[in-house]
């Protein structure tokens, strides 16, 4: 990561990653959000649609976690895509 700082600004660069099933499940749940940062929900949703291709008994629900639950759990931060539900 460090590295990365002797690169042009832009510059592409390859990411490798590694997971099973269950921290992809994870990941898909925060990085699929509309309040992720772009790029990574970008990146993100690509995976998804290889994983559901790939395993679809498996990733065919997966995403943000506010289309399973139907209220988004963001609270205040909601992104305004299905009503907010505040912790408590």
């Amino acid at each position: 990561e460090d590295a990365r700082f002797v690169l042009p600004q832009a510059a592409a660069s390859r990411i490798v990653v590694t997971m099973n099933c269950r921290s992809l499940l994870n990941f898909f749940e925060h990085r699929t959000c509309m309040r992720a940062q772009w790029e990574i929900r970008d990146a993100a949703g690509k995976m998804l649609a290889i994983c559901r291709d790939v395993l679809p008994e498996i990733f065919t629900a997966a995403g943000p976690r506010c289309e399973r639950l139907g209220y988004c759990p963001e609270g205040s931060f909601s992104c305004g895509r299905f009503p907010a539900r505040d912790a408590g």
